[in-house]
């Protein structure tokens, strides 16, 4: 008797546990159609931002969630624009670093948080924060005018921190102008050869 009920336990851990593991698969198959729809994919993200930022004003509330969805995507955004190895710590030789000199070798620049992990980690931070302000216990009220003051401080000390790092370590972490070096295509020809 013991052992029918362990087995049928056991069995149903495996349908629920192979049932999550087909869910995730689904899921993660969607989000990898949607890796090469750049502009669609902020396109939505932006669409979900404002439809919150109508939300919060036609309401008048959830200043709270606000300032907590704006202090969460501005640490998205700095980890974004920072190097993955920060040239400003010794590393000893343990990765690739920037290069610091026109002389040196061209290394790419390898962002802490990858485009499309930024992209997802907003859309779902939005999305939350949308389903919050369906709540009244987060609708806490406080004088959302030291928020905003607040939010833009926070902003201008961490983009100028940030300014000061790129320009110190000469880095830009956008493709847009940056010079694009182009290699001779091989076009299959023999170029010099014995007679």
């Amino acid at each position: 008797m013991e052992e029918e009920t362990l087995t049928s336990n056991t069995s149903k851990k495996g349908v629920i546990s192979q049932g999550w593991t087909r869910l995730s698969q689904i899921y993660q198959g969607y989000l990898d159609s949607w890796t090469p729809y750049m502009k669609g994919r902020w396109g939505t993200a932006l669409g979900l931002l404002v439809f919150f930022g109508v939300r919060i004003v036609t309401k008048q509330g959830w200043y709270i969630v606000t300032y907590a969805l704006g202090i969460y995507h501005l640490n998205l955004f700095i980890a974004f624009l920072t190097p993955k190895i920060d040239p400003s710590m010794d590393f000893d030789d343990e990765g690739p670093e920037l290069p610091t000199r026109a002389n040196e070798e061209f290394r790419p620049f390898i962002r802490r948080l990858p485009e499309f992990k930024f992209w997802y980690s907003v859309t779902k931070s939005t999305l939350v924060a949308i389903i919050c302000t369906m709540f009244d216990c987060f609708n806490v009220p406080v004088f959302w005018p030291i928020l905003v003051m607040y939010f833009f401080t926070l902003l201008c000390i961490t983009m100028k921190r940030q300014i000061r790092h790129m320009i110190k370590h000469r880095y830009l972490p956008f493709t847009h102008g940056k010079p694009k070096y182009q290699g001779h295509e091989d076009t299959g020809k023999v170029v010099g050869g014995a007679n």
